[in-house]
């Protein structure tokens, strides 16, 4: 384009158009040398960490040791939630609902002050803040308003105002939402008067409401610099009072929510629905559709100890990744009652693939292979154990009636299979030595009778939801044989772990020698040859001369009691100077699993005691949540993050009124080498072909005390086999 030629007018609005185009080629040339984005949000900024009620999720909701703990375990920018309520003289406080009973002592402290009022139509009952003064509400203290969340942090807790919050902590960012504006207009309440005027002393970063008529009223009172509006979004089959509409049929119409709005706030089933069993069903387009709109996405409804999808295998940080880091989309905000672990979902864990340099070193062990997606031992769970990262497969080797040794996690194969619903159920026998009462043990049954068996998944928290039962009875138990083939065609595998137990009893009584049934399938499947990379660890309760390397439990590292972590021993750092490797079991993802002091978390669990004890190698039934640890960015960084940095051993102890603490600990048992014999290996005794299974308990003879104490206290030992 020629700018210099032509008459006047035209000659002007040719050089205007010139200049924006060359404006335009100068901003496109900065935009392209700006880095890109490894964020899929719509500003191209990190989520936003939202703590819902603080960190809600230990602390009573709402409460200022709330709000504290969540600036000092978060990452930086983390934003402060505070579900705005007001009192009967128009005071407005921090409360997640306008009742007070699920969440606070109110029924004790004023019984005859319940009342019922209508709350969208729908006639309540309860104790209502709009029924309280400030001064009343100061008489009430709070407590967690989920039964699965520690009661200890209850006492003397008051009630949050909302301008101490603000002035008191001074947050990076403060979120108040207004959950039921039409409700208190009805009282003749004025919320938006009280959001104003508060605005006036406090930065208010961001308002939320489910209503739209409460937008109508704010709007253009708090200025260009004023708070974010976001519009929530409750379930779909719920009518919006305002418009009289599904908030389902409202979500369909994103560029007039826009008029009013720069986000939504959405429950987590509209980005990623479940079916009716807990399983993902295929994620919707909003996020994307809502970006397109110019609209921020934020999340809300996440959790630690609350049910998620089976598909994260009780595992928190998988589903933030799942919300922010998917490939396809992010969310720009997540509303999270355990802000620490969004933190970290954010901060350490994201954008990190399979291949990331790993930051710490130690092993990860399998229990019977990822035994919480599978049935443990069977095929199924290995390869998914070896998939998700495992270091070493472990092998519990059983011995069937006809000599074979093949990998079940017990014994008694009523525990792992559904034996018992079939016609060899009438196998059941009692074994003093083994159990008071009759089972079915993998000695009274052929292989081939074994091997037609189907596993089961062994879930253990009856109070907590099954695991994974899509696959309950999925795969096949392996032999020995089966089991050392599949580690060796593996390129990621270090070792593999044989365990082995009730040799004594096998020998003895059964006329089977398990010890030889290992070493010989070791030769024939090359692992003692040098045919293979992968090394062999014996695991054994026995010949704990010849060890390695120990297994201890979690508790002998961090003991605790009513839940939370007591104290923190130096057993790890004594056993490694008397040379030892230590491994710790068993890690569980499931949050019943944990003491509070981990925050219902596996990944703070693991942090603890690998960064906090330097433990060699961890036992988990969830070596993926594990594996994922190892890549973990933030234990690169220089300074290390509040969120993880492992816990002060006994921190939430000094949060607990003294009349509230566990009681004082026993005096824990000394143990010296005159203490622990270990009786020889018998002969094995060949059983005659009608010899009977097992004995009566009349005439079984009880095994030594000194026998009970070795098998106790000596715990799991490793011996190297090569």
């Amino acid at each position: 384009m020629n700018c210099r030629r032509g008459n006047p007018t035209m000659r002007a609005s040719t050089v205007l158009l010139c200049g924006v185009v060359l404006i335009q080629l100068f901003a496109a040339q900065i935009h392209s040398q700006r880095p890109k984005s490894p964020w899929q949000t719509l500003s191209g900024d990190a989520p936003l960490v939202i703590a819902r009620g603080g960190f809600s999720g230990l602390f009573p909701d709402s409460s200022i040791d709330a709000y504290t703990f969540a600036m000092r375990t978060s990452a930086a920018g983390v934003v402060l939630w505070c579900d705005v309520q007001l009192t009967k003289d128009g005071q407005g406080i921090c409360f997640p609902d306008l009742t007070m009973s699920n969440g606070s002592n109110v029924e004790s402290v004023y019984p005859k002050r319940q009342k019922i009022y209508p709350v969208n139509g729908i006639p309540t009952q309860g104790w209502f803040t709009i029924d309280f003064t400030l001064r009343d509400v100061k008489e009430i203290s709070l407590n967690p308003g989920i039964w699965t969340r520690s009661d200890m942090f209850n006492g003397n807790v008051e009630i949050s105002v909302v301008q101490k919050v603000a002035t008191m902590l001074k947050p990076d960012g403060f979120w108040l939402n207004v959950q039921h504006d039409a409700f208190y207009a009805q009282q003749n309440l004025n919320m938006s008067s009280f959001l104003i005027s508060t605005s006036r002393i406090v930065s208010i970063d961001y308002i939320s409401s489910p209503e739209m008529n409460f937008f109508r009223k704010i709007a253009g009172h708090f200025g260009h610099a004023g708070p974010s509006f976001v519009f929530q979004f409750l379930e779909k089959e719920e009518i919006e009072p305002t418009t009289n509409q599904t908030y389902g049929s409202i979500l369909r119409n994103l560029t007039f929510v826009k008029m009013f709005a720069s986000g939504i706030l959405v429950p987590k089933s509209y980005i990623l629905p479940l079916d009716d069993n807990q399983y993902l069903l295929p994620p919707t387009s909003l996020a994307q559709d809502a970006h397109k709109a110019g609209l921020k996405v934020y999340v809300l409804g996440f959790a630690n100890d609350v049910d998620i999808a089976y598909n994260y295998s009780f595992d928190p940080v998988s589903e933030y990744l799942s919300f922010i880091d998917n490939g396809d989309f992010s969310v720009d905000g997540v509303l999270s009652a355990f802000p620490i672990t969004a933190s970290a979902s954010v901060d350490c864990f994201s954008h990190i693939g399979s291949n990331a340099t790993k930051q710490v070193d130690f092993l990860v062990i399998s229990k019977n292979g990822a035994s919480a997606d599978y049935p443990g031992c069977t095929n199924l769970a290995y390869e998914k154990a070896i998939k998700d990262g495992a270091d070493v497969i472990d092998c519990s080797v059983q011995m069937s009636s006809d000599g074979k040794p093949f990998c079940s996690s017990s014994i008694d194969l009523e525990g792992t299979t559904t034996v018992a619903q079939t016609p060899l159920r009438d196998r059941s026998v009692t074994i003093p030595e083994i159990s008071s009462v009759a089972r079915i043990y993998t000695f009274s049954l052929t292989w081939s009778e074994i091997r037609n068996l189907t596993p089961e998944i062994i879930s253990p928290y009856t109070d907590y939801p099954l695991r994974n039962p899509n696959e309950k009875n999925s795969g096949k138990l392996i032999l020995l044989s089966e089991f050392l083939n599949l580690a060796k065609e593996s390129t990621s595998l270090s070792s593999v772990m044989v365990s082995i137990e009730n040799a004594m009893y096998l020998r003895e009584k059964q006329g089977l020698d398990v010890i030889k049934a290992v070493l010989d399938t070791l030769a024939e499947t090359g692992y003692r040859n040098g045919t293979t990379n992968t090394k062999v660890m014996i695991q054994s309760t026995n010949s704990s001369k010849f060890a390695e390397a120990v297994v201890i439990q979690k508790s002998s590292v961090f003991p605790d009691a009513d839940g939370f972590v007591t104290g923190k021993t130096n057993v790890v750092e004594r056993l490694q100077k008397s040379g030892l490797t230590v491994y710790v079991e068993l890690f569980q993802n499931e949050f019943v699993s944990q003491p509070y002091d981990f925050f219902s978390d596996a990944t703070v669990e693991i942090n603890s005691y690998i960064t906090g004890t330097g433990i060699n190698g961890t036992i988990t039934e969830f070596p993926f949540t594990a594996a994922r640890y190892k890549r973990n960015r933030c234990l690169g960084k220089k300074e290390t993050p509040p969120y993880m940095t492992p816990f002060k051993t006994g921190g939430l102890l000094k949060n607990i009124s003294p009349t509230s603490l566990p009681p004082a600990e026993a005096p824990r048992l000394v143990i010296t080498d005159a203490d622990v014999f270990e009786p020889p290996l018998p002969p094995v005794i060949q059983k005659s072909p009608n010899s009977a299974l097992g004995t009566s308990s009349t005439c079984a003879q009880e095994p030594s005390r000194q026998t009970q104490l070795a098998l106790s206290m000596i715990l799991y030992v490793f011996a190297s086999l090569m």
